[in-house]
Protein backbone atom coordinates (compact mmCIF):
# COMPACT_ATOMS: atom_id res chain seq x y z
CA UNK A 1 0.00 0.00 0.00
CA UNK A 2 2.54 2.56 -1.08
CA UNK A 3 1.75 5.86 0.00
CA UNK A 4 -0.08 4.97 3.13
CA UNK A 5 0.71 7.55 6.45
CA UNK A 6 0.79 5.37 8.67
CA UNK A 7 1.49 1.33 9.53
CA UNK A 8 0.25 -0.79 6.81
CA UNK A 9 -3.28 -2.25 7.16
CA UNK A 10 -3.98 -6.19 8.32
CA UNK A 11 -4.56 -6.81 4.86
CA UNK A 12 -1.12 -5.57 3.31
CA UNK A 13 0.60 -7.11 6.12
CA UNK A 14 -0.64 -10.21 4.81
CA UNK A 15 0.19 -9.71 1.51
CA UNK A 16 3.90 -8.43 2.56
CA UNK A 17 4.42 -11.91 4.56
CA UNK A 18 2.75 -14.36 1.44
CA UNK A 19 4.79 -12.64 -0.59
CA UNK A 20 8.20 -12.69 1.11
CA UNK A 21 7.33 -16.55 1.50
CA UNK A 22 6.59 -17.24 -2.07
CA UNK A 23 10.33 -14.93 -2.74
CA UNK A 24 11.89 -17.31 -0.04
CA UNK A 25 10.71 -20.18 -1.65
CA UNK A 26 10.32 -19.85 -5.33
CA UNK A 27 13.62 -17.05 -5.23
CA UNK A 28 12.02 -14.47 -7.01
CA UNK A 29 9.02 -12.32 -6.35
CA UNK A 30 5.61 -13.23 -7.81
CA UNK A 31 4.80 -12.39 -11.47
CA UNK A 32 0.60 -12.01 -11.02
CA UNK A 33 -1.27 -9.58 -8.44
CA UNK A 34 -3.02 -11.81 -6.21
CA UNK A 35 -6.38 -10.88 -3.89
CA UNK A 36 -6.17 -11.03 -0.28
CA UNK A 37 -9.58 -11.59 0.76
CA UNK A 38 -11.22 -10.86 4.86
CA UNK A 39 -12.94 -14.28 5.71
CA UNK A 40 -16.12 -14.01 7.41
CA UNK A 41 -15.86 -17.25 9.15
CA UNK A 42 -12.20 -17.07 10.91
CA UNK A 43 -12.64 -20.82 11.57
CA UNK A 44 -10.96 -20.46 8.15
CA UNK A 45 -8.66 -17.90 8.79
CA UNK A 46 -8.51 -14.01 9.50
CA UNK A 47 -7.69 -13.50 5.87
CA UNK A 48 -7.36 -15.64 2.35
CA UNK A 49 -4.91 -15.36 -0.27
CA UNK A 50 -5.45 -16.95 -4.07
CA UNK A 51 -1.72 -16.69 -4.86
CA UNK A 52 -0.83 -20.41 -5.26
CA UNK A 53 -3.85 -20.91 -7.57
CA UNK A 54 -2.79 -18.07 -9.96
CA UNK A 55 0.95 -18.98 -9.95
CA UNK A 56 0.03 -22.87 -10.49
CA UNK A 57 -1.50 -21.76 -13.14
CA UNK A 58 0.93 -19.60 -14.84
CA UNK A 59 3.91 -21.87 -14.36
CA UNK A 60 2.18 -25.43 -14.95
CA UNK A 61 2.24 -26.32 -11.41
CA UNK A 62 0.11 -28.18 -8.93
CA UNK A 63 -2.03 -25.16 -7.13
CA UNK A 64 -2.58 -26.93 -3.44
CA UNK A 65 1.07 -28.46 -3.69
CA UNK A 66 2.37 -25.39 -4.12
CA UNK A 67 0.22 -23.89 -1.47
CA UNK A 68 0.95 -26.13 1.05
CA UNK A 69 4.65 -25.22 0.21
CA UNK A 70 3.94 -21.89 0.79
CA UNK A 71 2.16 -21.97 3.83
CA UNK A 72 4.70 -23.85 5.29
CA UNK A 73 7.52 -21.25 4.52
CA UNK A 74 5.44 -18.80 6.02
CA UNK A 75 5.15 -20.61 9.57
CA UNK A 76 8.23 -21.12 9.49
CA UNK A 77 9.24 -18.01 8.96
CA UNK A 78 6.56 -16.68 11.13
CA UNK A 79 8.54 -17.90 13.97
CA UNK A 80 7.10 -17.35 17.47
CA UNK A 81 4.83 -14.11 16.11
CA UNK A 82 1.81 -16.36 16.55
CA UNK A 83 1.16 -16.41 13.01
CA UNK A 84 -0.69 -19.67 10.98
CA UNK A 85 -0.92 -20.47 7.46
CA UNK A 86 -2.99 -23.35 6.20
CA UNK A 87 -4.56 -24.61 2.73
CA UNK A 88 -8.11 -24.92 1.48
CA UNK A 89 -9.99 -26.15 -1.18
CA UNK A 90 -8.55 -25.96 -4.38
CA UNK A 91 -5.37 -23.61 -3.10
CA UNK A 92 -6.54 -20.62 -1.28
CA UNK A 93 -3.86 -19.68 1.67
CA UNK A 94 -6.10 -19.03 4.86
CA UNK A 95 -3.65 -17.13 7.33
CA UNK A 96 -4.70 -16.87 10.97
CA UNK A 97 -3.41 -13.59 12.51
CA UNK A 98 -2.64 -13.72 16.96
CA UNK A 99 -5.11 -11.21 18.16
CA UNK A 100 -1.98 -9.37 19.22
CA UNK A 101 -1.48 -8.15 15.72
CA UNK A 102 -5.20 -7.56 15.26
CA UNK A 103 -4.83 -5.59 18.41
CA UNK A 104 -1.82 -3.32 16.73
CA UNK A 105 -4.43 -2.32 14.02
CA UNK A 106 -7.08 -0.42 16.77
CA UNK A 107 -3.86 1.10 18.35
CA UNK A 108 -2.51 2.93 15.07
CA UNK A 109 -6.67 3.78 14.26
CA UNK A 110 -6.43 5.67 17.75
CA UNK A 111 -2.93 6.95 17.36
CA UNK A 112 -3.72 8.08 14.29
CA UNK A 113 -6.90 10.07 15.68
CA UNK A 114 -8.86 12.01 12.43
CA UNK A 115 -5.68 11.27 10.11
CA UNK A 116 -6.39 7.65 9.82
CA UNK A 117 -6.96 6.94 6.34
CA UNK A 118 -4.74 9.90 4.89
CA UNK A 119 -2.55 9.20 1.98
CA UNK A 120 0.23 10.91 0.37
CA UNK A 121 -0.66 9.76 -3.02
CA UNK A 122 -0.85 12.91 -4.75
CA UNK A 123 1.90 14.82 -2.51
CA UNK A 124 0.36 18.11 -2.82
CA UNK A 125 -0.26 18.22 -6.19
CA UNK A 126 -2.71 20.64 -7.64
CA UNK A 127 -5.83 18.41 -8.21
CA UNK A 128 -9.54 20.66 -9.46
CA UNK A 129 -12.80 19.08 -9.20
CA UNK A 130 -15.18 20.91 -11.73
CA UNK A 131 -18.56 19.40 -11.26
CA UNK A 132 -22.48 21.14 -11.44
CA UNK A 133 -21.37 23.66 -14.55
CA UNK A 134 -25.55 23.97 -14.92
CA UNK A 135 -25.97 26.48 -18.14
CA UNK A 136 -27.33 29.27 -16.20
CA UNK A 137 -30.80 28.91 -17.70
CA UNK A 138 -33.07 27.72 -14.70
CA UNK A 139 -33.01 26.37 -11.12
CA UNK A 140 -30.97 23.30 -9.64
CA UNK A 141 -32.82 20.17 -10.52
CA UNK A 142 -33.14 16.88 -8.28
CA UNK A 143 -30.79 15.44 -11.21
CA UNK A 144 -28.38 18.14 -10.62
CA UNK A 145 -28.23 17.39 -6.89
CA UNK A 146 -26.39 14.24 -7.91
CA UNK A 147 -23.50 15.38 -9.62
CA UNK A 148 -23.37 18.44 -7.21
CA UNK A 149 -22.88 15.70 -3.99
CA UNK A 150 -20.71 13.39 -6.09
CA UNK A 151 -18.24 15.76 -7.10
CA UNK A 152 -18.05 17.31 -3.48
CA UNK A 153 -17.51 14.05 -2.18
CA UNK A 154 -15.12 13.28 -5.05
CA UNK A 155 -12.80 16.16 -3.89
CA UNK A 156 -13.05 15.67 -0.24
CA UNK A 157 -11.64 11.91 -1.24
CA UNK A 158 -9.37 13.39 -3.58
CA UNK A 159 -7.95 15.44 -0.56
CA UNK A 160 -7.61 12.60 2.04
CA UNK A 161 -5.31 11.11 -0.94
CA UNK A 162 -2.95 13.82 -0.25
CA UNK A 163 -3.73 16.27 -3.43
CA UNK A 164 -4.12 20.07 -2.81
CA UNK A 165 -8.04 20.02 -3.73
CA UNK A 166 -9.80 22.85 -5.73
CA UNK A 167 -13.67 23.34 -6.59
CA UNK A 168 -14.90 25.15 -9.65
CA UNK A 169 -17.47 25.84 -11.05
CA UNK A 170 -17.91 26.69 -15.10
CA UNK A 171 -20.81 29.25 -15.79
CA UNK A 172 -21.92 28.55 -19.88
CA UNK A 173 -23.12 32.15 -19.83
CA UNK A 174 -22.29 32.24 -23.90
CA UNK A 175 -23.90 30.61 -27.26
CA UNK A 176 -27.39 29.70 -28.32
CA UNK A 177 -28.98 28.80 -25.13
CA UNK A 178 -27.84 31.68 -23.15
CA UNK A 179 -30.16 33.82 -26.15
CA UNK A 180 -33.22 31.78 -25.61
CA UNK A 181 -33.14 31.71 -22.26
CA UNK A 182 -32.88 35.43 -22.49
CA UNK A 183 -35.93 35.69 -25.38
CA UNK A 184 -37.60 33.36 -23.07
CA UNK A 185 -37.23 35.84 -19.96
CA UNK A 186 -38.21 38.94 -21.69
CA UNK A 187 -41.48 36.84 -23.05
CA UNK A 188 -42.60 36.94 -19.45
CA UNK A 189 -41.62 40.37 -19.10
CA UNK A 190 -44.08 41.16 -21.52
CA UNK A 191 -46.58 39.12 -19.84
CA UNK A 192 -46.78 41.43 -17.40
CA UNK A 193 -48.20 44.25 -19.56
CA UNK A 194 -50.68 42.35 -20.68
CA UNK A 195 -49.33 40.69 -23.90
CA UNK A 196 -49.13 36.91 -24.96
CA UNK A 197 -46.49 35.06 -27.06
CA UNK A 198 -45.01 32.08 -27.64
CA UNK A 199 -41.68 30.79 -26.13
CA UNK A 200 -39.24 30.03 -28.87
CA UNK A 201 -38.88 26.93 -29.81
CA UNK A 202 -35.78 25.44 -27.99
CA UNK A 203 -36.49 27.84 -25.14
CA UNK A 204 -37.92 27.48 -21.14
CA UNK A 205 -41.77 27.39 -20.56
CA UNK A 206 -40.61 27.02 -16.68
CA UNK A 207 -43.03 29.26 -14.50
CA UNK A 208 -39.79 30.58 -12.29
CA UNK A 209 -39.31 32.79 -14.99
CA UNK A 210 -42.49 34.62 -13.96
CA UNK A 211 -40.86 35.57 -10.89
CA UNK A 212 -37.77 36.80 -12.54
CA UNK A 213 -39.54 38.48 -14.59
CA UNK A 214 -41.32 40.44 -11.90
CA UNK A 215 -37.74 41.03 -10.35
CA UNK A 216 -36.56 42.17 -13.83
CA UNK A 217 -39.15 44.96 -14.24
CA UNK A 218 -38.92 46.02 -10.64
CA UNK A 219 -35.03 46.87 -11.70
CA UNK A 220 -35.13 48.08 -15.17
CA UNK A 221 -38.56 49.25 -15.63
CA UNK A 222 -41.49 49.49 -18.07
CA UNK A 223 -39.39 49.89 -21.47
CA UNK A 224 -38.45 47.31 -23.66
CA UNK A 225 -41.46 46.77 -26.14
CA UNK A 226 -39.25 45.11 -28.83
CA UNK A 227 -36.68 42.24 -28.40
CA UNK A 228 -33.61 43.57 -29.89
CA UNK A 229 -30.28 44.28 -29.68
CA UNK A 230 -30.67 46.09 -26.21
CA UNK A 231 -33.27 44.03 -24.69
CA UNK A 232 -31.03 40.81 -25.66
CA UNK A 233 -28.53 42.23 -24.37
CA UNK A 234 -30.36 43.35 -20.96
CA UNK A 235 -32.13 40.01 -20.46
CA UNK A 236 -29.13 38.28 -20.74
CA UNK A 237 -27.55 39.98 -18.23
CA UNK A 238 -30.59 39.59 -15.54
CA UNK A 239 -31.40 35.99 -16.56
CA UNK A 240 -27.69 34.61 -15.88
CA UNK A 241 -26.59 36.76 -12.95
CA UNK A 242 -29.98 36.18 -11.29
CA UNK A 243 -30.04 32.67 -11.75
CA UNK A 244 -26.21 32.37 -11.27
CA UNK A 245 -26.92 33.73 -7.49
CA UNK A 246 -29.53 31.44 -6.95
CA UNK A 247 -27.66 27.98 -8.08
CA UNK A 248 -24.79 29.64 -5.39
CA UNK A 249 -27.45 29.45 -2.61
CA UNK A 250 -28.98 26.28 -3.62
CA UNK A 251 -25.28 25.03 -3.44
CA UNK A 252 -24.62 26.40 -0.07
CA UNK A 253 -27.66 25.15 1.43
CA UNK A 254 -26.25 22.07 0.49
CA UNK A 255 -22.88 22.62 1.90
CA UNK A 256 -21.26 22.80 -1.13
CA UNK A 257 -19.02 25.88 -1.80
CA UNK A 258 -16.81 26.79 -4.90
CA UNK A 259 -13.04 28.11 -4.67
CA UNK A 260 -13.85 29.08 -8.01
CA UNK A 261 -16.85 29.86 -10.34
CA UNK A 262 -15.21 30.22 -14.09
CA UNK A 263 -17.31 32.36 -16.92
CA UNK A 264 -17.07 31.07 -19.98
CA UNK A 265 -16.89 34.14 -21.55
CA UNK A 266 -14.09 35.28 -20.26
CA UNK A 267 -12.04 32.43 -22.74
CA UNK A 268 -14.20 34.59 -25.38
CA UNK A 269 -13.07 37.71 -24.59
CA UNK A 270 -9.32 36.86 -23.53
CA UNK A 271 -8.92 35.13 -27.06
CA UNK A 272 -8.22 31.66 -25.74
CA UNK A 273 -10.91 30.07 -28.03
CA UNK A 274 -9.14 31.20 -30.94
CA UNK A 275 -5.85 30.31 -30.05
CA UNK A 276 -6.95 27.04 -29.10
CA UNK A 277 -7.93 26.62 -32.68
CA UNK A 278 -4.49 27.64 -33.81
CA UNK A 279 -2.47 25.53 -31.13
CA UNK A 280 -4.41 22.21 -32.33
CA UNK A 281 -3.78 23.36 -36.27
CA UNK A 282 0.18 23.41 -35.36
CA UNK A 283 -0.10 19.80 -34.28
CA UNK A 284 -2.14 18.67 -37.78
CA UNK A 285 -5.45 17.56 -35.19
CA UNK A 286 -7.94 20.24 -36.98
CA UNK A 287 -8.94 20.44 -40.36
CA UNK A 288 -11.60 21.99 -43.03
CA UNK A 289 -14.02 20.52 -44.33
CA UNK A 290 -17.13 21.72 -45.98
CA UNK A 291 -16.58 25.53 -44.46
CA UNK A 292 -16.39 24.11 -41.03
CA UNK A 293 -12.90 23.31 -39.05
CA UNK A 294 -12.98 19.93 -37.65
CA UNK A 295 -11.33 17.94 -35.13
CA UNK A 296 -9.10 14.40 -35.47
CA UNK A 297 -10.48 12.03 -32.86
CA UNK A 298 -11.87 8.97 -34.86
CA UNK A 299 -8.67 7.11 -33.80
CA UNK A 300 -9.75 7.56 -30.02
CA UNK A 301 -12.12 4.93 -28.62
CA UNK A 302 -15.47 5.94 -28.78
CA UNK A 303 -14.75 8.95 -30.49
CA UNK A 304 -15.73 10.69 -34.07
CA UNK A 305 -14.49 13.40 -36.18
CA UNK A 306 -16.24 16.53 -34.55
CA UNK A 307 -17.04 20.39 -35.96
CA UNK A 308 -14.92 22.99 -33.82
CA UNK A 309 -15.87 25.92 -35.71
CA UNK A 310 -19.20 25.90 -37.76
CA UNK A 311 -19.65 27.28 -41.31
CA UNK A 312 -21.03 30.17 -39.96
CA UNK A 313 -18.12 31.20 -38.05
CA UNK A 314 -19.75 30.62 -34.82
CA UNK A 315 -17.09 28.09 -32.31
CA UNK A 316 -18.82 24.67 -30.88
CA UNK A 317 -19.13 24.00 -27.48
CA UNK A 318 -16.24 21.30 -27.94
CA UNK A 319 -14.01 23.94 -29.47
CA UNK A 320 -14.75 26.02 -26.17
CA UNK A 321 -13.95 22.96 -23.60
CA UNK A 322 -11.04 22.58 -25.12
CA UNK A 323 -9.74 26.14 -24.80
CA UNK A 324 -11.10 25.85 -21.51
CA UNK A 325 -8.63 22.76 -20.48
CA UNK A 326 -5.83 24.11 -22.40
CA UNK A 327 -6.20 27.05 -19.57
CA UNK A 328 -6.89 25.01 -16.61
CA UNK A 329 -3.34 23.58 -17.32
CA UNK A 330 -2.01 27.01 -17.61
CA UNK A 331 -3.32 28.04 -14.18
CA UNK A 332 -1.02 25.17 -12.77
CA UNK A 333 -3.36 21.83 -11.91
CA UNK A 334 -1.85 18.78 -12.19
CA UNK A 335 -4.72 16.75 -12.31
CA UNK A 336 -8.24 17.72 -13.24
CA UNK A 337 -11.72 15.68 -12.73
CA UNK A 338 -14.48 16.37 -14.58
CA UNK A 339 -18.17 15.06 -12.91
CA UNK A 340 -20.58 14.79 -16.46
CA UNK A 341 -23.67 13.03 -17.01
CA UNK A 342 -23.56 9.62 -19.11
CA UNK A 343 -24.73 11.60 -22.25
CA UNK A 344 -21.38 13.00 -22.93
CA UNK A 345 -19.16 10.25 -23.46
CA UNK A 346 -18.56 10.55 -27.47
CA UNK A 347 -17.74 14.24 -26.16
CA UNK A 348 -15.10 12.98 -23.41
CA UNK A 349 -13.71 10.77 -26.19
CA UNK A 350 -13.20 14.12 -28.46
CA UNK A 351 -11.62 16.33 -25.27
CA UNK A 352 -9.20 13.14 -24.54
CA UNK A 353 -8.11 13.44 -28.07
CA UNK A 354 -7.54 17.15 -28.63
CA UNK A 355 -5.43 16.81 -25.37
CA UNK A 356 -2.92 14.03 -26.33
CA UNK A 357 -2.55 15.48 -29.93
CA UNK A 358 -1.55 18.74 -27.90
CA UNK A 359 1.30 16.91 -25.48
CA UNK A 360 -1.22 16.83 -22.07
CA UNK A 361 0.02 14.03 -20.22
CA UNK A 362 -2.13 10.78 -20.49
CA UNK A 363 -3.55 11.10 -16.68
CA UNK A 364 -4.35 15.10 -16.94
CA UNK A 365 -7.87 14.71 -17.36
CA UNK A 366 -10.18 11.97 -15.58
CA UNK A 367 -14.15 11.62 -16.12
CA UNK A 368 -16.31 10.60 -13.17
CA UNK A 369 -19.39 9.47 -15.13
CA UNK A 370 -22.73 9.49 -13.55
CA UNK A 371 -26.11 8.04 -14.77
CA UNK A 372 -29.27 10.24 -14.45
CA UNK A 373 -31.86 10.53 -11.09
CA UNK A 374 -35.72 10.11 -11.00
CA UNK A 375 -37.82 10.50 -8.20
CA UNK A 376 -40.04 7.80 -6.58
CA UNK A 377 -42.79 8.48 -4.21
CA UNK A 378 -45.64 6.79 -3.49
CA UNK A 379 -44.63 4.34 -5.79
CA UNK A 380 -44.66 6.27 -8.69
CA UNK A 381 -41.46 7.65 -10.37
CA UNK A 382 -41.85 11.29 -11.61
CA UNK A 383 -40.32 12.15 -15.00
CA UNK A 384 -38.52 15.63 -14.92
CA UNK A 385 -37.60 18.26 -17.67
CA UNK A 386 -36.00 21.22 -17.23
CA UNK A 387 -36.82 23.57 -20.68
CA UNK A 388 -40.02 22.04 -20.44
CA UNK A 389 -40.52 23.43 -17.01
CA UNK A 390 -41.38 20.02 -15.19
CA UNK A 391 -39.02 19.28 -12.16
CA UNK A 392 -38.58 19.46 -8.61
CA UNK A 393 -35.80 21.52 -7.54
CA UNK A 394 -32.97 20.45 -5.33
CA UNK A 395 -33.85 23.78 -3.29
CA UNK A 396 -37.05 21.95 -2.33
CA UNK A 397 -36.09 18.75 -1.89
CA UNK A 398 -33.37 19.83 0.71
CA UNK A 399 -35.83 21.74 2.62
CA UNK A 400 -37.76 19.21 2.78
CA UNK A 401 -35.85 16.09 3.57
CA UNK A 402 -32.50 18.08 4.63
CA UNK A 403 -29.07 18.08 3.28
CA UNK A 404 -27.60 15.14 5.30
CA UNK A 405 -30.26 12.56 4.09
CA UNK A 406 -29.77 14.52 0.57
CA UNK A 407 -26.31 14.22 0.67
CA UNK A 408 -26.22 10.42 1.20
CA UNK A 409 -28.91 9.30 -1.00
CA UNK A 410 -26.82 10.95 -4.03
CA UNK A 411 -23.95 8.74 -3.29
CA UNK A 412 -25.37 6.24 -2.11
CA UNK A 413 -25.18 4.37 -5.58
CA UNK A 414 -22.67 3.44 -8.43
CA UNK A 415 -22.78 6.73 -10.32
CA UNK A 416 -22.65 4.76 -13.27
CA UNK A 417 -26.01 3.48 -12.65
CA UNK A 418 -29.48 4.92 -12.94
CA UNK A 419 -30.56 6.48 -9.27
CA UNK A 420 -33.81 6.15 -8.23
CA UNK A 421 -33.99 8.11 -4.83
CA UNK A 422 -36.95 7.33 -2.90
CA UNK A 423 -38.65 9.92 -1.57
CA UNK A 424 -40.20 8.26 1.04
CA UNK A 425 -37.36 6.50 2.56
CA UNK A 426 -35.64 9.91 2.51
CA UNK A 427 -37.68 11.41 4.67
CA UNK A 428 -38.40 8.65 7.39
CA UNK A 429 -36.99 9.44 10.19
CA UNK A 430 -36.55 5.70 11.13
CA UNK A 431 -33.67 3.65 11.42
CA UNK A 432 -34.42 2.16 8.00
CA UNK A 433 -32.86 5.09 6.45
CA UNK A 434 -29.63 4.41 6.05
CA UNK A 435 -28.23 8.10 6.43
CA UNK A 436 -30.04 8.15 9.72
CA UNK A 437 -28.77 4.46 10.76
CA UNK A 438 -25.37 5.64 10.33
CA UNK A 439 -25.52 8.54 12.19
CA UNK A 440 -27.00 6.99 15.33
CA UNK A 441 -24.36 4.86 15.64
CA UNK A 442 -22.12 7.94 16.08
CA UNK A 443 -24.64 9.48 18.73
CA UNK A 444 -24.86 6.10 20.64
CA UNK A 445 -20.96 6.09 20.89
CA UNK A 446 -21.15 9.95 21.55
CA UNK A 447 -23.83 8.98 24.52
CA UNK A 448 -21.73 6.23 25.84
CA UNK A 449 -18.80 7.79 25.93
CA UNK A 450 -20.40 10.86 27.91
CA UNK A 451 -21.49 8.15 30.55
CA UNK A 452 -18.03 6.58 30.93
CA UNK A 453 -16.73 10.09 32.18
CA UNK A 454 -12.81 9.64 32.70
CA UNK A 455 -12.78 6.13 32.29
CA UNK A 456 -12.90 7.53 28.43
CA UNK A 457 -9.74 9.83 28.70
CA UNK A 458 -6.42 8.47 27.05
CA UNK A 459 -7.80 5.50 24.99
CA UNK A 460 -4.68 5.63 22.35
CA UNK A 461 -3.38 4.13 25.29
CA UNK A 462 -5.16 1.42 26.56
CA UNK A 463 -4.30 -1.75 27.18
CA UNK A 464 -5.92 -3.30 24.26
CA UNK A 465 -5.07 -7.37 25.51
CA UNK A 466 -9.02 -7.86 26.80
CA UNK A 467 -10.47 -7.66 23.33
CA UNK A 468 -9.96 -11.75 22.29
CA UNK A 469 -13.19 -12.49 21.41
CA UNK A 470 -14.38 -13.11 18.04
CA UNK A 471 -16.73 -10.50 18.24
CA UNK A 472 -13.67 -7.84 19.26
CA UNK A 473 -11.61 -9.27 16.75
CA UNK A 474 -14.39 -9.05 13.94
CA UNK A 475 -15.01 -5.62 14.38
CA UNK A 476 -11.12 -4.25 14.79
CA UNK A 477 -11.14 -5.91 11.16
CA UNK A 478 -13.61 -3.95 10.03
CA UNK A 479 -12.33 -0.66 11.02
CA UNK A 480 -9.57 -1.81 9.12
CA UNK A 481 -10.63 -1.79 6.16
CA UNK A 482 -11.29 1.97 6.07
CA UNK A 483 -7.90 3.30 4.10
CA UNK A 484 -8.20 0.86 1.54
CA UNK A 485 -12.05 1.65 0.87
CA UNK A 486 -11.13 5.48 1.10
CA UNK A 487 -8.04 4.72 -1.76
CA UNK A 488 -10.40 2.66 -4.00
CA UNK A 489 -13.16 5.36 -3.66
CA UNK A 490 -11.13 8.37 -4.35
CA UNK A 491 -9.24 6.62 -7.51
CA UNK A 492 -12.42 4.96 -8.90
CA UNK A 493 -14.26 8.05 -8.82
CA UNK A 494 -16.79 5.33 -6.54
CA UNK A 495 -17.93 7.55 -3.02
CA UNK A 496 -20.66 4.70 -2.98
CA UNK A 497 -17.89 2.56 -1.84
CA UNK A 498 -17.51 4.18 1.40
CA UNK A 499 -21.29 4.44 1.41
CA UNK A 500 -21.62 0.92 1.56
CA UNK A 501 -18.50 0.81 3.79
CA UNK A 502 -20.14 3.26 6.72
CA UNK A 503 -23.51 1.49 6.82
CA UNK A 504 -21.98 -1.91 7.01
CA UNK A 505 -19.65 -1.11 10.26
CA UNK A 506 -22.84 0.38 11.82
CA UNK A 507 -24.70 -2.47 11.53
CA UNK A 508 -21.58 -4.26 13.05
CA UNK A 509 -21.24 -1.44 16.12
CA UNK A 510 -25.02 -1.78 16.86
CA UNK A 511 -24.74 -5.80 16.66
CA UNK A 512 -21.65 -5.68 18.87
CA UNK A 513 -23.15 -3.01 21.32
CA UNK A 514 -26.41 -5.30 21.60
CA UNK A 515 -24.38 -8.43 22.53
CA UNK A 516 -21.19 -6.63 24.95
CA UNK A 517 -21.73 -4.87 27.78
CA UNK A 518 -19.10 -2.11 27.72
CA UNK A 519 -19.89 0.08 31.14
CA UNK A 520 -20.03 -2.04 34.30
CA UNK A 521 -17.47 -4.21 33.33
CA UNK A 522 -13.81 -4.49 35.20
CA UNK A 523 -11.93 -1.47 34.36
CA UNK A 524 -9.22 -2.68 31.85
CA UNK A 525 -12.38 -4.82 30.01
CA UNK A 526 -14.13 -1.83 29.52
CA UNK A 527 -11.76 0.44 28.83
CA UNK A 528 -10.32 -2.10 26.12
CA UNK A 529 -14.12 -2.08 24.40
CA UNK A 530 -13.68 1.65 24.98
CA UNK A 531 -11.20 1.98 22.55
CA UNK A 532 -12.43 -0.34 20.78
CA UNK A 533 -15.63 2.31 20.23
CA UNK A 534 -13.86 5.43 19.98
CA UNK A 535 -11.97 4.01 17.02
CA UNK A 536 -15.52 3.06 15.47
CA UNK A 537 -16.62 6.86 16.56
CA UNK A 538 -13.14 7.80 14.41
CA UNK A 539 -14.13 6.13 11.39
CA UNK A 540 -17.78 6.56 11.07
CA UNK A 541 -17.17 10.33 11.77
CA UNK A 542 -14.45 10.87 9.17
CA UNK A 543 -16.55 8.53 6.78
CA UNK A 544 -19.65 11.37 7.63
CA UNK A 545 -17.14 14.20 7.16
CA UNK A 546 -15.96 13.00 3.89
CA UNK A 547 -20.06 12.58 2.76
CA UNK A 548 -20.43 16.52 4.09
CA UNK A 549 -22.79 15.11 6.95
CA UNK A 550 -23.10 16.00 10.29
CA UNK A 551 -21.65 13.62 12.49
CA UNK A 552 -23.74 14.41 15.66
CA UNK A 553 -23.52 14.14 19.23
CA UNK A 554 -27.44 13.59 20.03
CA UNK A 555 -30.26 13.00 18.14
Amino acid sequence: MAGYRLETTLKDFVRERVVESYRSLRGAPPTLWFNIRLNDNPQFGDYSANLAMLEAKAQGLVPRTLAQDIADEFVRRAGSEGLRAEVAGPGFINVFLSPERVQDSLRALLQAGEGYGTWELGAGRRLQVEFVSSNPTGPLTVGHGRQAVLGDVLASLSARLGYAVEREYYFNDEGRQVDLLAESLWIRYRELFGETREIPEGGYQGEYLKDIAAAVRASVGDGFAEFDESARTTFRHEAVSRISEGIRIDLETLGIRFDQYFSEGTLHRDGKVAEALAALRRVDAAYDKDGAAWLRAEHVPGGKDSVLVRSDGRPTYLLVDIAYHINKKERGFARVIDVQGADHVVEQACMKAALAALGFPPDFLGYAVHQFVSLKEKGETQRMSTRAGRFITLRDLVAEIGPDIVRYFMISRKPEAHLEFDLDLAKSQSLDNPATYIQYAHTRIASLFRKAGALGDGLAAADLAPLRSPDDLALIKKLDLFPEIVRAAGEGFAPHLLSEYALDVARFFHGYYDRNRVLGEADDVARARLALLRGVQLVLGQSLGIFGMSAPEEM
